[in-house]
């Protein structure tokens, strides 16, 4: 008999434990544009009606972002789920650090504007141009060039990649025209300071779990080598290039280079400085390699490789050092679920396509790359398709299931932790048809896994990290769709401030007790609950499990 962590009893499982994570699947009592609701998912709607649930916060200060006003992501989701506390996250460090100024008087920063001083570089700050705040903030990166200004650094190129997915989806010249008004500013005050590329996100720079070096290729030709397709400023370009694509949103835009008489305005050369000014990890570490790595690096031809100092907002893969320098301190996440399942011998097997691969496994163990004990750890990558997810909205979901019904049935782990991508990778298309088959095929697969946990005499937990699908239109306070100028329901790419299901799957009724129904369960109180479950004691420090007596 497991001890809760409130002293109930709860019954201890006698099989296999899964835990179910659908990425981007919310909850909104919203029907239009919500195609959680809208799909088929007779699975769905009969867990929710028959088994024991409650809703999550995944968003905000619950998962350890600065405000309740900030969307969750999975990074954050995946920690909160991985590591059973609310861990202070790579906005909230980012903010304090400038707020206090201890970005400013660290090591890194200083040894960078001292360089540029002395060799007259330039400085080439590179990364997310939005207020998302989930991978970057546009705050930080003006924060930045009043710090390279007071610095006295030579001159200043930015390298902008534009979002429409964290943020409206054609929304690039309202960042675009506050940077310039910030830059024309300090022109006009002698710095020599401009925009040098861009282009979308999704095609320029920010790949993750190397599903395409293409992208970072095209970054690197645009960034440092001015390769690419010319224009007089970033605002013109962003305007020719949305009338050559009718309906493209910025997340696709081509990438640009900035151009005078002489040229490209802002290539990267020996002596200059780099800092990556994205905060979160996944997106940024490819790109880092790239600046990093020496000969051995084969992922794409570079053509040249300028000596340069780079940095990072932060370190984005401790365990890899990658990068080397970098401006703030990561979260230090100690104590997780998968340490706690270690130190007790439970064999454990974690999957997901590559999209979403490294949320299960480093996201999940708290920012560490790599297997710990590979006689306990079994990790499984399914190759994404390289192809818009509009296009293939059923994704890998298949395979992954057939996987997952395997170990079930034939292996030895006693925690089973599988992410399925679709409602979050399709929903961030803002294609709501394609969202709603995400959705319906997400279901046919859980209804496979399911029953394998059934005959098999297992339990199961379905919960999600953020919502997404369920909110496919910007939405005003009391649930009426926003239109644009000309009357258009604004399509909504980002996640949202949705809770999130967490739903017990007990079809042996092994568990005994209910669940806790409270505003203030979140993703962290996850991790106490499946240790209870599988009669292990949770850690010190962690949020209670779910359930009660």
């Amino acid at each position: 008999m497991g001890m809760g962590t409130d002293g109930g009893d709860v019954s201890k499982i006698s099989g296999k434990l899964t835990l179910i994570i659908m990425d981007g699947v919310g909850l909104s009592p919203y029907r239009e544009g919500n195609a959680f609701q809208q799909a088929n998912t007779p699975t769905l709607d009969r867990l929710m009606a028959s088994c024991r649930m409650t809703t999550l916060a995944a968003h905000g200060k619950a998962v350890g972002m600065p405000s309740d006003s900030d969307m969750g992501n999975s990074e954050v989701g995946h920690n909160a789920l991985g590591a059973g506390q609310v861990i202070d996250q790579g906005a909230s460090l980012v903010n304090q650090a400038f707020a206090n100024g201890s970005l400013f008087e660290g090591p890194v920063w200083r040894a960078l504007t001292d360089q540029l001083r002395q060799s007259q570089g330039t400085l080439h700050l590179i990364g997310l141009l939005s207020d998302g705040n989930v991978h970057s903030h546009i705050d930080h990166l003006e924060a930045l060039i009043d710090g390279a200004h007071d610095a006295k650094v030579h001159a200043v190129r930015l390298h902008v990649l534009l979002d429409g997915r964290d943020v409206g989806e054609t929304t690039a010249h309202l960042y675009l025209d506050r940077l310039e008004r910030k830059l024309t500013a300090l022109r006009m005050a002698g710095f020599d300071i401009c925009i040098a590329s861009g282009g979308g996100r999704m095609v320029l720079t920010m790949d993750r779990y190397e599903a395409d070096w293409d992208m970072v290729q095209r970054g690197w030709e645009h960034h440092v080598l001015g390769e690419g397709r010319g224009f007089k400023d970033a605002r013109t370009a962003v305007e020719a290039l949305r009338s050559e694509q009718p309906g493209v949103i910025d997340q696709f835009l081509p990438g640009f280079v900035i151009v005078d008489e002489h040229g490209p305005v802002g290539t990267i050369q020996d002596g200059d400085g780099v800092v990556f000014f994205n905060f979160r990890g996944d997106r940024a570490l490819e790109i880092s390699r790239a600046f990093e790595s020496g000969p051995e690096f084969t992922a794409f031809n570079r053509k040249r490789v300028p000596k340069v100092f780079y940095a990072g907002m932060m370190q984005y893969d401790g365990d890899l050092c990658i990068p080397k320098q970098y401006l703030v301190g990561p979260p230090r996440i100690d104590g997780t679920l998968t340490e706690c399942l270690l130190d007790a011998r439970l064999a454990q097997f974690a999957i997901s396509e590559t999209q979403k691969y490294g949320h299960v496994t480093y996201f999940w163990n708290g920012n560490r790359s790599g297997i710990t004990a590979p006689s306990l750890e079994c990790f499984v990558e399914v190759a994404s398709d390289r192809v818009p997810f509009e296009e293939r909205p059923w994704m890998k979901a298949a395979e992954i299931s057939d996987a997952m019904i395997r170990e079930l049935r034939n292996g030895d782990s006693r925690f089973l932790r599988v992410n399925y991508a679709n409602g979050d990778m399709v929903g961030h298309t803002g294609n709501l048809q394609a969202t709603i088959a995400a959705m319906t095929c997400l279901d046919l697969e859980l209804a496979r896994v399911l029953a394998a946990v059934e005959a098999t005499g297992g339990v199961a937990l379905v919960t999600a990290d953020h919502g997404n699908a369920e909110q496919m239109f910007e939405m005003d306070a009391v649930g009426h769709i926003k239109l644009d100028e000309q009357g258009n329901r604004l399509v909504k790419t980002s996640h949202t401030l949705n809770r999130v299901p967490f739903i017990l799957f007990d079809p042996h009724g092994q568990v005994k007790g209910c669940l806790r129904q409270e505003p203030s369960l979140a993703l962290s109180n996850v991790a106490a609950t499946v240790t209870e479950l599988l009669g292990v004691n949770p850690l010190a420090g962690w949020r209670p499990s779910l359930l009660v007596p």
